[in-house]
């Protein structure tokens, strides 16, 4: 089974046409006959699914709490003025939290408002989930070599 553009996603239950059915979308697999069977194991997956959903969401919910209240440190290289050599990078923030907390997070769901190029402290923001984001503080200092 897999999506159908005019039809639906995944998962729903529609009505076509008899030629249409046995012609075309049962012999590419794109769809199954809805039997008593095939329905009571489409229910099951659905309920499955709600079930990991609802379990993501609680981790992200904690892991969200657990960065709130955390400070991340990230040691660069900078000259004597406070200008950095390069710049802070989403990935060194990714690599800051998985140093910090042990998670490993995408760094593509790390929000940087803006190029972090001198030293100082940046609100970021980490998207976790939907609708769960956790606000976090990065302190860029110098790295003592």
């Amino acid at each position: 089974m897999s999506d159908v553009k005019p039809l639906g996603t995944t998962g729903t239950v529609v009505e076509v046409a008899d030629g249409y059915a046995r012609n075309y979308l049962l012999p590419r697999g794109l769809a199954a006959e809805a039997s008593k069977g095939s329905l009571a194991l489409l229910e099951q997956q659905r309920r499955a699914k709600a079930r990991r959903d609802a379990e993501a969401v609680a981790n992200a919910e904690a892991l969200g709490k657990q960065l709130e209240g955390l400070a991340l440190t990230v040691p660069v290289k900078a000259g004597g003025n406070g200008r950095l050599f390069g710049a802070v990078t989403n990935g060194n923030v990714a690599d800051a939290i998985h140093a910090a907390v042990g998670v490993e997070i995408d760094r593509h769901k790390i929000d940087v408002p803006e190029n972090i190029k001198s030293l100082g402290s940046y609100p970021v923001e980490i998207r976790l989930a939907k609708n769960i984001v956790a606000k976090t503080t990065v302190k860029v200092v110098a790295a003592t070599n």
